[in-house]
Parts: C-alpha cells; structure tokens; sequence
C-alpha cells in the first residue's frame, strides 16, 4: 500500500470529543472504522455510502464504544478487540457507562474477533500491525499502518493516557509508550483518542510526561 492510498477522516465525537478515525482504501474502496464514539450522528453520514468492513477498537472504554451499536447496524461491519476487554463491551459496569448521567447505559455484542499483540491484519487492503499497549487499561491497542499509528489513549500531543480508571497503571503505561511506541519510526504519525495528531518524534523531545524516559 502507498500512502497515497489511504485516506484517513477524524471525528470529534460527543462530550467527551472522542477521535473516530475512517480509513479508506482509495484503491479497493474498502473502509475501516476506528474507536466509533458517542453521539456518532457525523461519523454515521460520512460512512453511509462507504463498503465498511471492519471496526477495530483501541479499547472498550465508554466514549470510545458509544457509537459501536448504531455503526454496526449500519455497516454489518465484524469487531476487532483485544480478549482482555472483550467482556466490557457487555458490561456497562466495566465500560464505565453505568457511572455517567446517560440516557441509558452502554451494551453492545461481543466482538466476532480478539486481537493478539505482534499480528498483522490484512484487512481492506491494509496490513495492520497489531500492538498490546496497556496501561490506560488492560486491553488498549494501538494499530500501525505504514508510518500512521492509532493508539487510542496512550499518548497524547505532549501529554499521555490516565491511569486513574478500573485497569489503568502507571507503570505499564509507561512501558508501553517507551517499549512498543517509541520503538516506532521517529516520523510516524500518532492519531490520538483525543485532541490533535501527533509524531513519535515530537513527544520524544516535547512531552513533559515522558521526560527521562527515553534510555
């Protein structure tokens, strides 16, 4: 796959501003949807007429996962999630939604797959290297395809995940980020949960959460 072929769209979505990602194949066509969020009214209408055929999920918190139902009845798309969270997107309790003001609490299928750390997906004309990158919680991924990585909320522009909810830890996280992320090209492209993208590069030199990290 050239670069040229694949077109990344961003959705800030709901309250939590929750990045969903839309990648699509400008040669077969084929659209992946990433990390669907709440109040996902945009995202639905850019993907109505787009071929999706897949979903992959950075991991099951509630803002990331508040759009998955609607997106799937839509698109009969298969789920992608890593085993170890593959029970919250059942259990409002452990996606969080139980402990929010929200109209109704947070219950989707089971994902027809889980991901390992190290695979390679070939899906939609994509090879996808799959990274177990925990920390923010047990089971978050990050999915590099070429020189552009998805990493949910492990590493933000000069900031990183919270470790504060069910699952996180500090200390893993950390280890994700200098043994998996920053093990990445340095030009790669980060594509945060939330805010603004991102390079390896970047937070190398310019995030104060990872100051003295580097060995």
């Amino acid at each position: 796959m050239s670069e040229q072929q694949l077109s990344i769209q961003t959705f800030p979505l709901g309250a939590f501003q929750t990045n969903a990602y839309v990648l699509t194949h400008t040669g077969t066509g084929e659209t992946i949807v990433i990390d669907p969020g709440m109040e996902p009214a945009a995202l639905l209408q850019a993907i109505r007429q787009k071929n999706v055929v897949a979903v992959l999920l950075t991991h099951a918190h509630l803002d990331h996962i508040g759009g998955l139902n609607e997106v799937c009845a839509l698109t009969k798309a298969p789920v992608y999630i890593h085993p170890l969270e593959q029970e919250w997107l059942t259990n409002p309790d452990l996606n969080g939604s139980s402990r929010w003001n929200l109209p109704e609490p947070i219950v989707c299928e089971r994902a027809e797959y889980e991901l390992e750390d190290g695979q390679t997906l070939q899906i939609a004309g994509f090879s996808i290297q799959v990274m177990h990158t925990p920390g923010h919680s047990p089971g978050s991924c990050s999915f590099v395809i070429g020189r552009h990585c998805f990493g949910g909320d492990v590493l933000f522009a000069q900031s990183i995940g919270r470790t504060d909810l069910p699952g996180g830890d500090y200390e893993t996280l950390m280890i994700s980020i200098q043994d998996k992320l920053f093990e990445l090209d340095d030009d790669t492209i980060v594509y945060p949960g939330h805010g603004p993208k991102t390079t390896i590069d970047s937070e190398k030199t310019f995030n104060p959460f990872v100051t003295g990290l580097l060995r």
